[in-house]
């Protein structure tokens, strides 16, 4: 990672074929970032598919995980 001021947030539904969250989640697992960095990526995981604001769960989830990312990306 050249940008060590990156912020990364990864959201994943369980559910999805398209972007598998096991995909997703062996990628992160096997980037092998500096260990300083790792705290620069953030995941939130969906039970949904590719479109995990569809049910009203799931949006109000992603809602706040977005929000708490952002918040604590900009602060």
């Amino acid at each position: 990672m050249k940008n060590r001021y990156l912020k990364v947030f990864v959201a994943s539904g369980y559910f999805d074929l398209a972007t598998p969250f096991f995909g997703t989640h062996y990628t992160l697992q096997h980037l092998g970032p500096d260990p300083t960095l790792v705290g620069n990526i953030s995941t939130g995981e969906y039970e949904a598919g590719h479109m995990m604001y569809i049910t009203d769960a799931s949006l109000a989830k992603i809602k706040r995980d977005v929000s708490g990312f952002l918040e604590k990306a900009l602060g």
